[in-house]
């Protein structure tokens, strides 16, 4: 006795319908393995083979999760963005969708897009569904203030997070180390090479206010001993060169030093703070 083609039909879809959810089932395993061995880029193949025998929202939303954590550890930030945007449109859970927001922001942190960082940052503050996170919102916002050179408002943002003292006084001892390239430019121009001093480039600041004062007194001594030409070739070519060369050096020193002031801080914070990180 045969069964009607219809019942043999539907006894096909169930019998396939359960093989596909057996074979997701396994070739999530086998990515999940991958994954927790830090095999990034083969964990990203086994985890695709797992979307196309998928067929639950629910596991698309985390294995989506999981690709984009991959890209995220080799450093591919836009794939990262990408794969948690395929999640979070997948997902309907509230705590799921602020975790990927909140990855988003962690990717563009690091990818040195702060503007994006801080407007996310801005949209999870303004939602209701996340007045309990507001910490939170506010520890990466500070991440992002510091990412981009931004000490002050990164240690108001760490001052609101009760348990990170210790970022808030890195950024206030930061603050505390940066020159102020205005004063540099502006006691140099009242004392050509202070601002190279102020620096910290003592023997620069004091050969140009050398230049300058040997400079000077040429060109006065020039115009008082009714050599005007001399005076004003050696003023024009020779001390306006230098004038303007120690306020170009003092701006470029003050901001050399606040560069290398600000790369410490980040150098100490990838190789020896040990709190959470983007």
């Amino acid at each position: 006795m045969f069964l009607p083609k219809k019942y043999v039909l539907a006894l096909l879809y169930i019998f396939s319908a359960l093989q596909a959810q057996s074979w997701s089932e396994k070739s999530l395993e086998r990515a999940e393995l991958l994954f927790n061995s830090n095999q990034y880029f083969d964990a990203i193949t086994e985890y695709k083979r797992t979307l196309f025998f998928a067929k639950e929202n629910d596991l698309s939303a985390k294995v989506n999760f999981r690709i984009a954590q991959c890209y995220k550890a080799g450093a591919f930030f836009n794939e990262a963005i990408n794969y948690f945007g395929l999640a979070e449109r997948n997902s309907n859970d509230d705590l799921f969708l602020f975790e990927t927001k909140i990855e988003v922001i962690r990717c563009n942190i690091l990818r040195k897009t702060t503007s994006r960082a801080f407007q996310l940052c801005n949209e999870l503050e303004s939602d209701s569904r996340f007045i309990s996170k507001i910490e939170v919102i506010n520890f990466w916002r500070g991440w992002a203030y510091m990412f981009a050179d931004d000490w002050e408002n990164s240690s108001k943002s760490f001052s609101k997070h009760d348990s990170q003292k210790e970022l808030k006084l890195l950024c206030d001892q930061v603050q505390n180390d940066k020159l102020s390239v205005t004063f540099a430019k502006v006691i140099s121009y009242i004392l050509p090479g202070s601002g190279q001093i102020y620096s910290g480039k003592i023997l620069s600041g004091l050969m140009s206010l050398a230049w300058n004062l040997a400079a000077g007194y040429f060109t006065v001594n020039a115009f008082i001993a009714n050599r005007a030409f001399d005076g004003i070739v050696i003023g024009e070519l020779v001390w306006i060169r230098f004038y303007r060369g120690n306020l170009e050096n003092a701006e470029t020193f003050a901001e050399q030093k606040n560069i290398e002031v600000a790369n410490k801080a980040l150098e100490y914070l990838q190789n020896e703070y040990r709190g959470l990180k983007p």
